[in-house]
């Protein structure tokens, strides 16, 4: 179990280092054609250091990898992004978030497909306005009306992904309580119900409810997330959420067992078409 840094790093070295390999150099070859001393391309390649965006782009360039996605993709594991922007936007408010909830949105703008379990609340790509508040709200006691302000200003934000080309690829299991938890009270509970609606007819989003008949599930233990990239499995990836902090999880080992449950909690769950229409019936109270 590591930090999102931690875990960047090593993803990072770990790819860096194929990539190397596959250009046929030795480490020895690579620090001398980036004139480095042969200890920083292993410190890179173990995770041991970070690397700056431009030792990156200066190892790629070496290894003669010019795939713009694999460059941005790696890129943002060291911290950043080639483009227009769009992909650090997060940026603008590192006054508010905390560093392990930037990580999480950095991996969210890159991901080819998310998995999530929710026990709790509805996910946040899926949220509206007023419920994002609320839950923002109860999550942040005491803050201050500008700070509310900003998080859910980012909350919205990050639904960007849903409608960015290609989009996001969101396959959500939503423990019942999630639809019964009434959140921000009888109206904006039933708009939240209505986005959710909405939302199981997209192409690029799946719904399944586990309803409290499903009884108890491995998904008891908490909310999960899996984050799936394009292009390499290697850089898979599950969070955690806790109180004050998010914990990621890469082993092999790790992610074959929370593939292996989500996997379980989907077949037990209703079909998305049940979903649909059990959404739609907590909606109108039933």
């Amino acid at each position: 179990m590591q930090h999102g840094p931690a875990v960047r790093r090593r993803k990072l070295g770990a790819e860096l280092r194929a990539l190397r390999t596959a250009a046929g150099l030795t480490s020895g070859d690579a620090a001398r054609l980036a004139g480095w001393h042969q200890s920083k391309v292993s410190r890179i390649e173990t995770g041991t250091s970070g690397a700056k965006p431009a030792d990156v782009r200066l190892l790629l360039d070496v290894y003669g990898v010019h795939d713009p996605q694999l460059r941005e993709l790696l890129l943002v594991l060291s911290g950043t992004g080639d483009g227009d922007g769009r992909h650090h936007w997060w940026h603008a408010y590192r006054g508010v978030l905390p560093p392990t909830y930037r990580d999480f949105i950095s991996l969210e703008s890159q991901a080819s497909a998310m998995r999530t379990l929710e026990t709790t609340v509805v996910p946040g790509l899926l949220q509206t306005p007023e419920y994002a508040r609320a839950v923002t709200e109860a999550a942040t006691e005491g803050a201050s009306e500008e700070r509310l302000d900003a998080l859910v200003e980012v909350r919205l934000a990050r639904q960007d992904v849903l409608r960015a080309e290609p989009p996001l690829e969101l396959w959500a299991v939503l423990d019942e309580a999630v639809l019964r938890r009434e959140v921000g009270g009888p109206e904006v509970m039933a708009r939240q119900l209505g986005r959710l609606a909405e939302a199981s007819r997209l192409p690029q989003v799946r719904l399944q409810v586990l309803p409290f008949s499903a009884g108890a599930h491995i998904g008891v233990t908490g909310p999960f997330v899996i984050f799936s990239f394009p292009r390499t499995s290697d850089l898979d990836v599950v969070v955690l959420d806790h109180l004050t902090t998010s914990h990621y999880l890469e082993r092999k080992e790790d992610l074959r067992a929370y593939s292996e449950a989500f996997e379980a909690l989907a077949s037990h769950a209703l079909s998305p078409e049940e979903s649909s229409e059990f959404i739609a019936g907590a909606a109108a109270g039933v």
